[in-house]
């Protein structure tokens, strides 16, 4: 199979998958689900099968359909891109494993469809990663958005459908009413909208309309939810867990500061950005937003809500990172992206399996809940350290390198923004913590439960394994990002 191959079978894989999800489920549950699994495995297969030519220095590529003089429908793997995909396609095997206890689990409706529209979702994560021009990317982060949409509204009730309502309004207005605007000025002054080495501006724009331009991007891109535009991402909250893993740990997300690093890298350039006075008001945007979104996260009593606001500050890290346009910060937002991602996802799984086996949302029912669900406690603990950046867990890996990054570039809005936000994160999950492993009870729940479905128990235990172990073993992915940063002019 050649690697163009390989980028075709990676999109269209997933769409494939979703035909045979919808087809199985009038069949049975069981064959429903191992399709799911098939699907994703097949995918990770693909998408991994790509990294050894990557690391080797190769840019794989392929040009389906020239839409308008200059616009095409382009894909190409690069190193960033490549990081995300990976990510994505491994952890939809493990979130679909976690699937199959969660809704079973908890008896929800229209599993079918579920699993269909998450295949679906993942096709277009694809998409957006291996997006070879803005044009591109455009088309497949709004596929994301339509296919995450039935997703988010799943259970169907008046409170989740307006809530949906929400999560759709917010992410079509801000890209339609922003980032499209900003893709068709950059064609229009640049003359291409492709991703490029060292961007493709300079020269082509100068004075403050850069740092509009940026502006439009970066509130464009509402996936990284940087403030104002982060409220679709609390909206989101009424989905499945599943589903809140998908959009605050896998795809939705890291969509967002995915696309937000690689404008900054490959459309505007690293030096040009550095050079720029009008570009600098990023650096506060993404301090606030890690500032604002920890305070109001330490002031939740919903653990979902907890979570989702944390997600919020987790996301303006990389922003930060990439937004201190140094390769050692470069390095350490993509970095960033996978450690939040395992460690945010076996939070989020905790959460569901302690809503299943024992129906407990707020935090004051944890108290002495680590006893009766040591394994899920155990990993919701793992991943809590690991965004506060605790050794050793992935989340003190990438912290390291952000840090450094600021060092390098004398910022000091960067350093005080993470030292302050590290102290937050761990002012609202440490306590958390102690209540789960150290206060006994209040009253017993008057049907004893102990952990959840062993599926959902499965998935969080390698999520939070993989936390650990992106401490340890994460040479592959620092290789591939510094390949990201040598070929930066």
């Amino acid at each position: 199979m050649t690697e163009q191959t390989a980028i075709l079978l990676a999109l269209a894989l997933p769409l494939f998958g979703a035909v045979g999800i919808a087809l199985a489920g009038r069949v049975s549950a069981n064959l429903r689900e191992a399709v799911t699994l098939t699907t994703a495995g097949g995918l990770a297969w693909v998408v991994w099968g790509l990294l050894p030519g990557v690391l080797d220095g190769g840019r794989p590529s392929v040009n389906v359909a020239e839409v308008l003089p200059g616009v095409s429908i382009a894909f190409q793997v690069e190193p960033l891109g490549m990081l995300f995909a990976a990510l994505a396609s491994g952890l939809w095997i493990v979130n679909s494993i976690y699937s199959i206890g969660y809704m079973r689990g908890n008896k929800e409706a229209n599993q079918t469809r579920f699993y269909a529209m998450f295949a679906i979702s993942l096709a277009a994560t694809m998409g957006v990663a291996f997006a070879g021009n803005l044009f591109t990317l455009f088309l497949c982060y709004e596929v994301l958005t339509l296919s995450t949409y039935p997703l988010v509204a799943h259970k169907g009730d008046e409170k989740t459908v307006r809530s949906a309502r929400v999560y759709l309004g917010i992410l079509l207005t801000t890209s339609i009413g922003l980032l499209l605007p900003a893709i068709i000025w950059t064609y229009s002054v640049a003359g291409t909208g492709d991703f490029t080495v060292g961007g493709i501006l300079a020269g082509k724009i100068e004075g403050p309309a850069i740092g509009l331009l940026l502006a439009l991007f970066v509130f464009g891109i509402g996936k990284a939810a940087v403030m104002p535009v982060h409220r679709w991402l609390p909206a989101a909250m009424v989905a499945p867990t599943p589903v809140s893993a998908l959009l605050h740990a896998v795809a939705v997300v890291k969509a967002g500061v995915f696309t937000v690093t690689k404008v900054i890298v490959y459309i505007f350039g690293v030096d040009f950005l550095f050079a720029t006075p009008s570009a600098d008001w990023l650096d506060y945007a993404a301090a606030f937003t890690i500032i604002a979104a920890s305070i109001v996260a330490l002031r939740q009593q919903n653990l979902k809500r907890l979570l989702a606001y944390s997600t919020v500050a987790q996301l303006s890290y990389v922003v930060l990172a990439a937004a201190i346009l140094k390769p050692l910060a470069e390095i350490g937002a993509a970095i960033h992206m996978v450690a939040h991602a395992f460690g945010k996802i076996t939070l989020f799984f905790a959460a569901g399996v302690i809503y299943v086996a024992s129906k407990k949302t707020e935090l004051y029912q944890l108290r002495g809940i680590g006893h009766r669900m040591p394994i899920t406690m155990t990993a919701f603990t793992i991943g809590a350290l690991s965004m506060i950046g605790v050794p050793p867990t992935g989340g003190f890996v990438s912290k390291w390198y952000i840090l450094a990054g600021a060092f390098q570039a004398d910022n000091y809005v960067a350093l005080m923004t993470i030292i302050v936000s590290t102290a937050l994160n761990a002012a609202y999950f440490l306590p958390i913590i102690y209540m789960a492993w150290f206060m006994k009870e209040d009253t017993p729940p008057p049907k004893p439960h102990g952990e959840g479905p062993w599926p959902a128990v499965l998935a969080l235990a390698i999520t939070a394994a993989l936390t650990i172990g992106f401490f340890l073993f994460n040479a592959t992915a620092l290789d591939l990002e510094r390949q990201l940063v040598t070929e930066l002019p």
